[in-house]
């Protein structure tokens, strides 16, 4: 049986790269929000975009210039779900769902989630996914 990760807290940068008026330094972001704002980078990178790491992401952007099906709402679940594991060891994957609004052309996606190594509720990621040109 492997074993779960231990930790007092998870830290991480803003991606707005603002700085604290106090001291100068970059705001940290941490826990919760560290960790939710990591599987979003996850979801929405493409492979090959992350230097250094080409199988880093998912082809989650890819999928959604697809037909809007049941289909492709099931393929996007797996792409978000496979990557979210293979990239995101600090948390265990509880489920994901993808709903197809076919009358706005989007997919609502909720992702579940339990945090490894701090005591906190399950966590719920919510987010619509678009296609954009």
């Amino acid at each position: 049986m492997p074993l779960e990760r231990v930790s007092q807290a998870f830290k991480d940068i803003s991606a707005t790269f603002q700085t604290n008026p106090l001291n100068d330094d970059l705001i940290a972001i941490k826990n919760e929000t560290a960790i939710a704002r990591s599987i979003r980078n996850i979801v929405f990178t493409l492979p090959g975009e992350k230097f250094f790491d080409e199988d880093f992401g998912s082809d989650v952007s890819r999928l959604l210039f697809e037909n809007m099906t049941d289909l492709t709402a099931n393929t996007l679940k797996n792409q978000i779900s496979e990557s979210i594991s293979n990239f995101e060891p600090r948390v265990r994957l509880i489920r994901v769902t993808t709903n197809p609004n076919f009358d706005n052309n989007e997919y609502n996606v909720t992702i579940q989630y339990q945090i490894i190594g701090i005591d906190v509720p399950a966590q719920q990621l919510d987010f619509v996914l678009q296609p954009t040109r």
